[in-house]
């Protein structure tokens, strides 16, 4: 373990801090919708990917930045509005498990789409690697997108705190966390809380889209795959219960996963996955209801 821990500096911690930012607000966009329909998306990751291949699109048409960054918004929001309105809204009141097997088979269309019309090898986001340069802080190499990733991740999650706390909206979706029954019953209006939860999951998406591709500029059909899985670990781990907990749960898994994987050496950077989902295993069984989880807290959002 000693040759791990000396591997640790400055640069590690916060490379792993920009990751956990990132993984925070992918865990924020699950656990929104977790919150109100008691759904874990699986799609939430090929929205992710078409988001990414919108910017690698608007990169291969010689668009400028800001251009491409609109297109990936506009892609991720429709294909999310499109997910709710033909597959959640008709589904929502069959049993949690066809809702399930329902994300999982528009996460494999997706999937398939991008694999039939770009390849299995992808395109490139060229004209975002500038946004990857590294600025030096305090004798730190801190990357761009890594000072970005903790800033939009912070003013996300303060602008999603005000919305839930101080608006009619946020709200009913508090309210229908709770009890969407009861909820319904004193007038909360279900298609706009779920249309709402969907569509700030969805803007995050796109965020997260274009956050990763400037980190991981080649997008392939498999894009964000791996972060997803590890993002669900992360919520569960953190505890599905509450939205903050999700989040923080979310937060640590990226931080732990950039903090091993930095201080890993390259030859055994394949054993990444094996460690990090070996430690989720612990905490559960220790922690089965969460690491951050309250007890007796019954609100997810």
């Amino acid at each position: 373990m000693s040759p791990l821990v000396a591997a640790l500096d400055a640069q590690t911690v916060v490379d792993a801090v920009g990751f956990g930012a990132v993984y925070a607000l992918m865990a924020v966009g699950i656990g929104l919708v977790f919150g109100v329909l008691r759904l874990v998306n699986f799609a939430y990751g090929q929205l992710i990917m078409a988001g990414a291949f919108a910017l690698a699109l608007a990169s291969e048409w010689d668009w400028p930045v800001w251009a491409g960054i609109v297109l990936c918004f506009a892609t991720v929001v429709a294909l999310t509005l499109a997910m709710e309105r033909l597959v959640f809204r008709p589904l929502r009141t069959q049993s949690p498990a066809v809702m399930l097997v329902a994300t999982f088979a528009v996460a494999f269309l997706l999937q398939s789409v991008a694999l039939l019309w770009f390849g299995p090898l992808g395109r490139p986001a060229a004209s975002l690697a500038k946004l990857n340069r590294p600025v030096e802080v305090a004798g730190v190499d801190v990357r761009k997108i890594t000072i970005v990733a903790v800033l939009v991740a912070v003013a996300c999650l303060v602008l999603l705190v005000l919305l839930l706390g101080r608006t009619r909206i946020g709200l009913h979706m508090r309210a229908a966390a709770l009890d969407f029954g009861t909820a319904r019953l004193l007038g909360v209006r279900a298609n706009r809380v779920i249309g709402t939860a969907v569509l700030i999951s969805g803007l995050l998406a796109a965020i997260v889209a274009v956050l990763l591709t400037v980190q991981t500029p080649l997008v392939t059909p498999e894009f964000a795959l791996r972060d997803t899985i590890v993002v669900l670990a992360g919520v569960v781990l953190g505890g599905m219960t509450r939205l903050s907990s999700a989040t923080l749960g979310g937060f640590a898994i990226g931080f732990a996963y950039g903090l091993i994987g930095g201080a890993l050496p390259t030859d055994q950077s394949q054993y990444l996955p094996s460690v990090v989902f070996g430690l989720v295993i612990l905490v559960l069984l220790v922690r089965p209801a969460g690491l951050f989880a309250r007890g007796g807290g019954v609100e997810r959002v």
